[in-house]
């Protein structure tokens, strides 16, 4: 799909007093299928608008491994590290082929380079497959995003499955562990490593246990693991979203969730202001910041 036909697309308000449409979707969910077209490469104005993302060369050069790539905030991601320089290796589930084509098309559209690769990384050898795929492909990772993950509403333990618990660890981290161990040996100093945790790891959402206690092992991993690689030159960091209109929603939220999916901003945020985040993250202009988490979350006041 060129980039002109997402321009003419449903574009979602997303601003206080603009309800988001209830819809439902099979996880893990498509970008192409939303009922209102979220925002990859534009940031909110003041005046309730959007304006494009302006790019300053922050990642000129640097190759990129984006797990959760093909839409939502990954998506967000790989494009704004295109806009800023970097190319991009995007791994998905199988069944978001179409959504991401759709994204590398928009990567290369904005001149860098992007490669795919469909797979399961709740299974380890895949992860050290995507690794490798990875450094064929693009000759190096500078920038590691772990950014897919898996939810299911479940609103008290007793309904909680084990066989959902175990999955929902396999998929938010377990592959962080695995890409970030296959992945470090061969980043330098300068590289960087972002994970994708949650604000429900710090209010401690009670419907979501499982994603909530996993996002807090993302939250801790992060931390240790930029204590053993930060005086190598490797930061390590993470962004904590609150909502964010990403195809997870209408795939695994129900529909009194979705009606009550807001901020103390009054409306969810857009996947481009948490990739935005994840870019300065990246960047060289973050290159005192190592075992911190950046609160994208709408205005949430929390400790951590």
């Amino acid at each position: 799909m060129a980039e002109s036909q997402f321009k003419e697309g449903k574009h979602s308000p997303l601003q206080p007093g603009h309800a988001i449409p209830v819809s439902h979707q099979e996880f893990p969910g498509k970008e192409h299928e939303m009922p209102l077209q979220a925002q990859y490469d534009k940031l909110p104005t003041e005046g309730g608008g959007y304006q494009r993302y302006k790019a300053a060369g922050k990642l000129d050069g640097k190759k990129a491994l984006i797990t959760g790539g093909d839409s939502g905030i990954g998506r967000a991601t790989a494009v704004l590290f295109a806009m800023e320089g970097a190319d991009s290796f995007l791994v998905y589930l199988p069944d978001e082929e179409k959504d991401a084509r759709e994204t590398k098309q928009i990567v290369e559209a904005r001149g860098r380079r992007c490669w795919l690769m469909a797979t399961d990384l709740s299974r380890r050898e895949n992860c050290k497959q995507a690794v490798d795929q990875a450094l064929r492909q693009t000759g190096g990772i500078d920038v590691l995003f772990n950014n897919a993950a898996y939810q299911n509403m479940t609103d008290d333990i007793h309904s909680l499955s084990e066989d959902q618990w175990v999955r929902t660890f396999d998929t938010n981290i377990h592959p962080f562990f695995y890409l970030s161990k296959y992945a470090l040996p061969h980043m330098g100093r300068g590289s960087a490593v972002v994970n994708n945790a949650s604000v429900n790891a710090y209010t401690g959402r009670p419907d979501l246990l499982d994603y909530t206690a996993s996002k807090g092992a993302v939250v801790a991993f992060m931390r240790g693991l930029s204590n053993q690689f930060v005086g190598r030159g490797v930061r390590v960091n993470a962004v904590a979203p609150g909502p964010v209109w990403i195809p997870l929603v209408p795939a695994t939220m129900t529909a009194a969730a979705q009606r009550d999916f807001t901020s103390p901003m009054g409306r969810p945020a857009q996947p481009s202001e948490v990739a935005a985040c994840v870019v300065f993250l990246a960047a060289p202009a973050s290159s005192a910041i190592s075992g911190q988490t950046i609160h994208c979350n709408g205005g949430v006041v929390v400790n951590g």
